[in-house]
């Protein structure tokens, strides 16, 4: 046979299958790190094994979330400062899953750029497995998509995948009641909701990521990549202590849309905007973008990350647990007759 002249290679079309497998040895202890109970294969094969009973479920109903980190990206991208990142996609995940009553299990992950930076790679799949550590979930695998033609420059995409269970009959919400307490949990920042206005904001502002920020200490594009909370240890010590009725994870749509999604028809929330003090973050994005009042409550969490909804006699005792686990714990207001969030005071 004659030798074929000028023969292409996956590599030549812009795939390098060898920076893939590099990138796979480095992340592997960052993942070894997340091992914990039921889990039976992770890294390496076609899927990942997870043995329910070894979890120590009896009858367990498996719960499923998955969702990304939106244009924070662009920032984390174009600063460079993409270790973050990873800690808000784990959280933007297992958050969702804890609001069901669920404890989150494993986790897996999707990274898809036009062109694999193995360091860069390496870095966020890390804060990925930090994230998983800070929620008690195990990192099991995951999927990294080299795509010329899709992706421009250091581009890149993410998305997460949770899976959590939890015992049969012990789905949240439940048994909310008119009178029960409405628990606010303190937020670290903008999270990873909103960003796209908070890129206009920056933009009509005429400021650059690496100028001073204008509302705290280093630079700005530094302080808007502060990674979401996580809440899941401290929200299922709350959930086990008993007394928990709902849970709201604060995300798109503010506190407007989630809290709702944990009440029952025919009932409301009203909160007490005076009751907690809204984050310099926010009073320089509503300042300086003239954002109505009803904008930021629907755009951002606005410094309330996550609404436990309380029994009203085991109010005191949560909010104790709550804070001993090192939240911000502040009493926002009470479910009352009605329909949606009813808002009282002003945010200041």
């Amino acid at each position: 046979m004659s030798e074929r002249r000028n023969g292409l290679s996956y590599a030549e079309a812009g795939v390098d299958i060898d920076a893939g497998n590099a990138l796979v040895e480095r992340i592997k202890p960052a993942a070894a790190r997340t091992a914990r109970a039921g889990v039976m294969a992770g890294l390496g094969g076609f899927g990942a094994l997870f043995d329910l009973k070894a979890a120590g479920y009896a009858d367990p109903i498996l719960v499923a979330a998955t969702d990304g980190v939106g244009t924070k990206l662009r920032i984390a991208i174009d600063t460079g400062h993409v270790d973050g990142v990873g800690i808000d996609l784990v959280a933007m995940c297992v958050n969702d899953l804890v609001c069901q009553g669920a404890e989150p299990l494993f986790f897996l992950d999707y990274f898809a750029t036009g062109k694999l930076d193995v360091d860069a790679a390496a870095r966020v799949v890390e804060g990925i497995a930090a994230g998983c550590e800070g929620a008690g979930c195990a990192l099991v695998g995951g999927e990294t998509a080299e795509m010329p033609g899709m992706y421009e420059g250091g581009d890149f995409d993410l998305a997460g995948f949770a899976v959590g269970a939890m015992e049969r009959g012990q789905a949240l919400p439940r048994d909310v009641a008119v009178g029960d307490v409405l628990l606010g949990l303190g937020s670290d920042g903008v999270h990873s909701n909103g960003y796209s206005l908070v890129r206009r904001v920056v933009e009509r502002a005429g400021l650059t990521w690496e100028d001073a920020c204008p509302f705290g200490e280093g630079v700005l594009g530094a302080a808007l990549l502060a990674p979401t909370r996580l809440y899941v240890k401290p929200a299922l010590a709350a959930i086990r202590a008993g007394g928990v009725h709902g849970l709201a994870h604060v995300t798109g749509g503010g506190l407007t849309e989630n809290l709702p999604r944990v009440l029952p028809d025919g009932l409301g929330a009203e909160i007490d905007l005076g009751a907690w003090r809204l984050p310099p973050v926010f009073a320089w994005l509503a300042e300086t973008g003239g954002i109505a009042e009803a904008e930021m409550l629907k755009t951002f969490n606005c410094g309330i990350g996550l609404v436990v909804v309380v029994a009203a006699d085991r109010a005191g005792a949560l909010a104790s647990l709550l804070a001993e686990a090192g939240e911000t714990v502040v009493p926002l207001g009470r479910v009352v007759p009605g329909q949606g969030v009813r808002y009282t005071g002003s945010l200041a």
